[in-house]
């Protein structure tokens, strides 16, 4: 009987020693992985890399960036997007996968939009991811044809690398066929002034010669034009004139 008593003792011994060591063992790993202590992960979205990377340090997180995107209207080098989701529970040190925003703007081919309509050539741009800009009309037998296509003012051929979203300007055909128009009298008017009556007579300017040392366009005006205006005499339209500027007195 004290046998059995003896074992008794010895493993209530061992339960009661089992029980400390399960418990101690639960209160440290416990404490090591911060058990019911979580954080709510703030909104990155939008927010630049510099002011996420100082807030996720602040809150004692980690990230990786796992991607790099284009955005068009966001800032460049801000958060596009992240994981885990905003507002979600974490732990200390956890890691936030982050997406974002490109540098440099992304870049598409230019697409060949000569000789077709100018209807035609705003969806093919649009579809492009790039934008119509300027539409100047030229004296052409083929209306409203697209004649040519620009890029910051230079021709720009198919193919050719542009920043999307780009402004394309469009040289197209006002289906004139080069018909004759008054010539008009440029005489004393000022540089910018000329410029839009030649476009009204759907004529072009052309050689722009000083007569001084002033060179600047604002604070002279026009002295000569070649071809001379003649009263009653008419011009094909789309010819080039060129004006001769003197400062203003």
């Amino acid at each position: 009987m004290r046998f059995f008593k003896t074992i008794g003792f010895h493993l209530l011994l061992m339960a009661i020693f089992l029980y400390l060591a399960a418990w101690l063992a639960a209160f440290f790993l416990s404490g090591y992985t911060r058990h019911g202590q979580y954080l709510t992960l703030p909104n990155l979205k939008g927010l630049s890399f510099e002011s996420a990377e100082t807030l996720l340090r602040q809150k004692n997180l980690r990230y990786v960036i796992t991607d790099t995107v284009f955005v068009e209207g966001m800032p460049k080098s801000a958060i596009v997007e992240q994981n885990p989701i905003p507002n979600s529970k974490v732990k200390e040190g956890r890691i936030v996968y982050l997406s974002i925003n490109s540098a440099t703007s992304a870049m598409v081919m230019m697409p060949n939009l000569i000789n077709n309509s100018l209807r035609f050539a705003e969806t093919v741009l649009a579809g492009s991811g790039l934008k119509l800009g300027e539409v100047t009309y030229q004296p052409d037998i083929a209306q409203n044809a697209v004649l040519d296509q620009l890029y910051n003012g230079q021709s720009i051929q198919p193919n050719t690398k542009v920043p999307k979203g780009a402004l394309i300007q469009l040289l197209v055909g006002d289906g004139s066929g080069g018909a004759l128009v008054a010539m008009p009298d440029l005489s004393g008017l000022s540089f910018n002034d000329a410029i839009q009556v030649l476009k009204s007579s759907m004529l072009q300017i052309g050689a722009v010669v000083f007569e001084g040392e002033n060179h600047d366009t604002a604070n002279a005006i026009i002295v000569r034009q070649n071809p001379a205006f003649q009263s009653g005499a008419t011009i094909k339209s789309g010819q080039a004139i060129d004006v001769f500027l003197s400062p203003k007195k």
